[in-house]
């Protein structure tokens, strides 16, 4: 099982937990609506039942996924951003997904076409194998001045303030978990 399954099985626990509705009912709920947008139906699924953007989104894509007969799952599209010549990267991305979970319970992996969306009450960083030799680090924190690795994103991702370029597991030390610990608190 990857770090996003077992991320994503957690939230669903949480999820069913804390609403008392089961995986099942939430996708029937969100099946029955007709909104063409996906912010459309998050917006509404947070509003009528007060849960957060995270599990709203989770709920969304899951519905939108099995309404069309199942999409690429989290096992797919990280298998896909790790293959190839990019295979390379992946004991970095797992270096540094096993620090993200010792932060604490509450982080919500959004896996994408490109990269891997960090949240908590909102985004806090991505993980993204940028080239076939460097994981680019995204990082929100805002009204912190770039220093050392850490730089301005500039036209790297447009939700993220801060970059860290990282190309080998002696990179990740302990001046990126302070900046990743920094953003999680963040979040």
């Amino acid at each position: 099982m990857t770090d996003i399954t077992a991320a994503e099985q957690s939230q669903w626990r949480n999820l069913e937990q804390s609403s008392g509705k089961s995986q099942a009912e939430w996708l029937e709920l969100a099946a029955k609506q007709t909104f063409s947008k996906h912010s459309e139906l998050v917006n509404w699924l947070k509003s009528e039942f007060a849960i957060g953007h995270g599990n709203a989104n989770l709920i969304a894509h899951r519905a939108k996924q099995a309404a069309a007969g199942g999409a690429p799952g989290a096992e797919d599209l990280l298998a896909a951003q790790y293959s190839g010549a990019k295979a390379a990267l992946k004991p970095l991305y797992d270096q540094l997904m096993s620090y993200v979970q010792s932060l604490g319970p509450d982080v919500e992996l959004s896996p994408k076409k490109a990269y891997v969306s960090l949240r908590r009450n909102k985004q806090f960083a991505l993980l993204q194998p940028s080239t076939a030799t460097r994981l680019d680090l995204g990082l929100n924190l805002k009204d912190v001045e770039p220093a050392g690795k850490l730089e301005a994103s500039g036209s790297f991702n447009a939700m993220c303030s801060h970059r860290i370029r990282l190309s080998t597991a002696a990179d990740i030390d302990d001046s990126v978990k302070h900046w990743l610990a920094e953003a999680y608190n963040r979040g």
